[in-house]
């Protein structure tokens, strides 16, 4: 049997100025997002969702009032900035993205905070490719919160493109963000939202 043409030819990778043309009038039932040159669309969040990233703000906010936790704010990550993404929620101080316009440098940046989704995509978009792409952006924490394990994930210390450390909590733990977030979380209120 022979190959067809399509079996050859190499995939087209989306160019950044491409993308946010795309991204820029989309409808608002999705998210766009480009990750290592890969469109990837992000479901739009269930009420679970909402209230996870707001337990998390608040949380910040009680512990560091003058952080502000920013939902899907447009980040340039990854390597040679060639990705774009918005994270659940990012962790900067208040005052932060004033004079930004719709993507930021992850520069100044404390953390990102990625709540999966229940979709086929999580598992390499949030556990695998905004985490790698977060690292290599140099972001000091990022924290994952797993819907389906029931965990918090707590990546920290970047280099070279990579995490070098990684704490798994259980929900109902305290969970402590190192530095330069410093915070612990109580994680009791997320059993209300564990299916």
């Amino acid at each position: 049997m022979t190959p067809s043409t399509a079996d050859h030819v190499p995939h087209a990778q989306l160019s950044v100025e491409d993308f946010e043309q795309l991204a820029r009038t989309s409808p608002e039932t999705v998210t766009l997002e480009l990750i290592n040159g890969k469109l990837e669309v992000k479901p739009v969040p269930d009420g679970d969702h909402d209230e996870i990233i707001m337990w998390v703000a608040m949380q910040c906010m009680r512990q560091q009032p003058e952080l502000r936790l920013y939902r899907e704010r447009g980040l340039r990550i990854g390597g040679y900035r060639n990705g774009r993404a918005r994270p659940d929620g990012t962790l900067a101080h208040a005052g932060r993205f004033a004079g930004d316009g719709e993507w930021s440098s992850p520069d100044r940046i404390l953390m990102t905070v990625e709540v999966t989704s229940h979709d086929h995509d999580t598992d390499s978009r949030d556990r695998t490719e905004k985490r790698d792409g977060y690292a290599a952006s140099n972001i000091p924490v990022y924290l994952l919160i797993d819907r389906e394990s029931g965990t918090l994930v707590v990546h920290s210390e970047p280099d070279k493109g990579r995490y070098r450390q990684q704490h798994s909590y259980d929900y109902g733990d305290a969970v402590p963000l190192p530095g330069p977030v410093d915070i612990t979380l109580d994680t009791e209120e997320l059993k209300n939202y564990a299916r």
